[in-house]
């Protein structure tokens, strides 16, 4: 008889969980948890997301004095970016961190994180996502479909590598590239005169290598990690969508906790939002520094091409409008 190892992990830590629950970890009556809560994520474990998900579990251990814990699963242990929203708006995974992208299925208007050439630098797209009208907008979305977010962190950019030298908005025209299976994503490269190919990651490199594709687009980690760079000639910094990282509860679960316990967790994500957006500055500033070593060249886009770049965006944003609604867009893009 065959064994699904994943599902049968899975169950085993579900198990967990709940005996942890019947046990008291979850109240009063004990101080120190029988079983850790489960946080699982779909990324491997030299990534900002891990970093992200680990500093979280750390600081809910220090600021709870040990007595609460959290045990990380990365690289898909319990499941694909799907199967964590499902088992996490069950309850069955409490938390879960995750690019905003895969949310889009369950929440239309997280398709606002979709938004092509919205900001100019990191550190506006960071002050959108913590904009205080903007996250209570934002939140509410998450609480409706059974989640809470706890916070946004990122890996800076999204950038684009090809083996074509692009140096003005002609020559997007026809290029093969890669991209999630996203369609505000796709919209914004065929506005652009590209031909998007949504594809597996794990088909990325061997895509490249055999000429499938011409380009694709990711942050510098993803690029570094998968070693992608490897098969292109230049990366091209359109930095056209912000990869954000969001951490979420299950908003069943968030609310069995005592008051006590919720101020912890809103504490230690706080705290690990910041610790993971300063180690992926870091993180970024390095590997950029190891591709170009390798020589692979980084083109900054002129003025020219990012105003062209933002004029072709204009028509994704219509579709994005109409999913995410005018309060949630005008919040989002609002600029003191």
């Amino acid at each position: 008889m065959k064994i699904n190892v994943k599902k049968h992990i899975c169950f085993i830590v579900i198990i967990g969980f709940v005996l942890s629950l019947s046990s008291g970890c979850g109240s009063q009556d004990e101080d120190v948890q029988r079983y850790a809560w489960p946080l699982a994520t779909a990324s491997p474990e030299d990534t900002v997301t891990n970093i992200f998900a680990q500093k979280f579990a750390d600081e809910v251990s220090v600021l709870s004095n040990g007595k609460m814990k959290i045990q990380v699963y990365p690289n898909s242990t319990l499941g694909g970016d799907r199967e964590l929203l499902e088992s996490c708006e069950s309850g069955d995974i409490p938390f879960v961190v995750q690019n905003t992208a895969p949310q889009v299925a369950f929440m239309p208007e997280i398709s606002i994180f979709d938004l092509p050439c919205a900001f100019d630098n990191i550190k506006d797209a960071r002050g959108a996502v913590d904009n205080p009208v903007f996250y209570n907008l934002i939140e509410n979305v998450y609480i409706r479909s059974g989640y809470r977010v706890l916070g946004f962190a990122d890996q800076g950019f999204r950038v684009t590598t090809s083996n074509r030298k692009i140096e003005n908005i002609d020559d997007f025209k026809g290029l093969k590239i890669r991209t999630m299976e996203n369609p505000n994503h796709i919209r914004f490269w065929k506005a652009l005169g590209s031909n998007p190919t949504p594809m597996s990651f794990n088909e990325v490199y061997v895509g490249l290598q055999q000429g499938t594709i011409d380009a694709q687009e990711n942050p510098y980690e993803v690029i570094a990690s998968g070693r992608l760079h490897e098969q292109q000639k230049y990366i091209l910094e359109t930095n056209h969508i912000p990869h954000y990282i969001s951490l979420i509860v299950s908003d069943k679960f968030y609310n069995e906790l005592s008051a006590d316990q919720q101020k912890i967790v809103d504490k230690a994500a706080k705290i690990a939002r910041d610790f993971a957006r300063n180690a992926s500055d870091e993180r970024i500033e390095k590997k950029t520094e190891d591709i170009t070593a390798e020589g692979i060249q980084i083109i900054n886009i002129s003025p020219e091409l990012r105003y062209d770049l933002q004029k072709s965006a204009e028509s994704v944003y219509v579709d994005i409008i109409n999913q995410s609604g005018n309060e949630i867009y005008n919040a989002y893009t609002k600029t003191d």
